[in-house]
């Protein structure tokens, strides 16, 4: 027991832990005037403490479900259902899965050329960097339904319009990533480059880019995750029958607050396992490129 709770995972389990109490006495919370008028309603009076607690955690319509709850939700819709199911989360995550994906492979290219740019014109740098930072003061959510109808109006739906979305707030960070990363060289190597008369493919392909590569992955993290919440908002205007965004608007429309919860929690995961997998390419791209610490 003492090793489980030392090194690394002990304060992970911790905080869990902690997460979980609160979350259950938040539960009981804000469940239990709901629960004192259903036993008013009923006449029931010195109900006991105890089967209060019981019944607020295991109300059909919670305003805060129980960690309990969502978990037998996420079992109920992932284990007990198949994967190719209407109802199944995992077919739902799939689907929005798609889109991310999508969206982070265009906005990461979009960023690293345009980083590109900007390090290697002033004209860029001083024009185009601005509204490149500008462009994200914009609420995404205003953005959103406007990109929708657009694309629709001139015939492109279905996946890439969620897509787009995801490329909007996926290529921001990577584009100030590479921007960094490219600007990182010491003027020392710079100006020995200049000295073996080195071009500026040279400069950028064997100063430049290696030193940006720590930098881009960092950012491609936060990408990753940006792109994930960008292809769940780009679901919700449009309607969309599968998907967790669809998932989270038919919760809210029937007050399903326990789907809606299920739905969280396996975005949250999903971006986990993305924000993972591109930390593994991350040591295995620095391992073969010599940079691993």
């Amino acid at each position: 027991m003492t090793r489980l709770f030392s090194g690394r995972t002990g304060p992970v389990i911790v905080v869990v832990l902690a997460i979980i109490a609160i979350w259950y006495a938040g539960a009981v919370y804000l469940n239990a005037p709901f629960q004192r008028d259903t036993y008013a309603r009923a006449k029931q009076a010195d109900v006991p403490v105890t089967r209060l607690v019981t019944d607020t955690l295991n109300q059909d319509r919670p305003v805060l479900p129980a960690p309990h709850q969502v978990a037998e939700e996420i079992w109920q819709t992932t284990v007990m259902k198949s994967v190719t199911s209407k109802r199944s989360l995992v077919y739902h995550a799939g689907v929005t899965l798609s889109s991310t994906l999508l969206g982070f492979v265009i906005g990461t290219v979009l960023g690293i050329l345009l980083a590109v740019g900007i390090v290697h014109s002033r004209v860029l740098d001083k024009s185009l960097l601005p509204w490149v930072i500008s462009s994200q003061t914009i609420p995404i959510l205003a953005i959103a339904p406007m990109i929708i109808v657009v694309l629709n109006a001139i015939g492109i739906s279905g996946l890439l319009p969620k897509a787009f979305i995801s490329t909007y707030l996926s290529f921001f960070p990577v584009t100030v990533g590479m921007v960094t990363g490219l600007r990182s060289p010491e003027i020392l190597h710079l100006d020995l480059m200049r000295t073996y008369n080195a071009s500026k493919s040279q400069v950028f392909w064997k100063l430049r880019f290696p030193y940006a590569v720590p930098y881009l992955f960092t950012s491609m993290k936060v990408a990753v995750a940006a792109s994930l919440v960008g292809a769940i908002i780009g679901e919700l205007p449009t309607g969309a029958v599968a998907g967790l965004g669809a998932r989270l608007l038919s919760g809210s429309y029937y007050g399903q607050t326990v789907q809606i919860w299920s739905a969280l929690i396996a975005a949250s995961v999903l971006a986990g396992v993305l924000v993972a997998i591109v930390g593994v390419a991350n040591g295995i791209v620095l391992k073969r490129m010599g940079m691993a610490r």
